[in-house]
């Protein structure tokens, strides 16, 4: 037992130092910030006024990408109209409320072999239906696409020939391939070992992070859901992620870090530690460490339907402002 808790008390030790230092100036919001919005958008549930109060709740922020549930796709790649009934209204509603904030169709789904009933990426067919699927989401009007296909485990070369595939896609339509990420390995080898102890990979290892990055304009990592019992850990946790996905990340692509706009206690997350402030602390120092002048940089808000006024408000007063 003490062989295993001396390497994670020395780690979490390292992460509370890592919180600490002085943050660079000009380490805020670029302009290039993005949310995640849930399907309410484009089922039939909001209306103008809500647009109207959205554009009202985004102006004077650094907010300009949508991330709208469009989805899910099905197992086989496909993905119904039906599940975006709206999408036409919203997109135009958006355009004349927010000029240049783009609305991208956030698609996802559960990948097999971890989870037994779910997509199949390895399958030719699968990828192809994908591609088709995104080629009718840019026809509906959606300036881009964003995927969150989960648990994805390091080193899947079927995602990388799917991101090929879709780039050259959303390339010859002027759209936006983007991409939510996994966190990268807090040490070499982690998701290895994690996924040997427990049969879920969590993180990805820095120099896949790098090949997803390569292959994308957008990517925004999941920084949250950290198993980190206090925020002065989890902001060091933070700090971390941001300065190993700058180092891997063209200047080119545009690099996002996850804030968590949510409250709910489960494993991995603690609301009283995941906060706004120390995941925006964070943020900042990596930055000011690694890159201070990195232009495509942003954060990423997960998620509207969740998100407190104490949210947005530390995400005004620590990044915007």
């Amino acid at each position: 037992m003490l062989v295993l808790l001396l390497p994670l008390a020395a780690a979490e030790t390292a992460l509370r130092v890592n919180y600490s230092g002085d943050l660079a100036d000009g380490t805020r919001t670029r302009g290039q910030d993005a949310i995640w919005l849930g399907h309410a958008w484009i089922d039939g549930r909001k209306t103008d006024a809500d647009v109207a109060a959205l554009a009202r709740r985004l102006r004077g922020t650094g907010i300009r990408d949508l991330y709208v549930h469009a989805g899910p796709l099905e197992h086989d790649g496909t993905l119904p109209a039906s599940d975006h009934p709206r999408a036409a209204w919203l997109i135009a509603a958006v355009h004349r409320a927010l000029p240049g904030v783009r609305v991208q169709a956030w698609l996802g789904d559960e990948l097999a072999p971890e989870k037994p009933d779910a997509m199949h990426l390895e399958r030719s067919a699968t990828r192809t239906a994908i591609v088709a699927s995104t080629r009718g989401i840019l026809a509906a009007g959606f300036d881009g696409v964003h995927f969150d296909l989960e648990p994805l485990h390091s080193g899947d070369r079927n995602y990388l020939a799917l991101l090929d595939a879709l780039h050259r896609v959303t390339r010859a339509h002027g759209a936006v391939l983007s991409v939510a990420a996994h966190q990268i390995d807090p040490l070499p080898a982690f998701h290895s070992f994690w996924g040997t102890v427990t049969g879920h990979p969590k993180w990805w290892s820095q120099a896949y992070f790098g090949q997803v990055a390569r292959r994308v304009d957008q990517i925004a990592v999941m920084s949250y859901d950290t198993m980190q019992p206090l925020a002065s850990l989890y902001g060091g946790y933070v700090a971390q992620q941001t300065s190993l996905a700058l180092e891997v990340t063209p200047k080119s692509t545009e690099l996002l870090m996850g804030l968590p706009f949510y409250h709910e206690n489960r494993f991995g997350h603690w609301a009283r530690a995941e906060t706004v402030p120390a995941a925006v602390r964070g943020v900042r120092l990596g930055l000011s460490r690694t890159d201070p002048g990195r232009a495509n940089f942003g954060v990423a808000l997960y998620v509207d339907f969740a998100a407190t006024e104490a949210d947005w408000r530390a995400y005004q007063e620590d990044w915007v402002n």
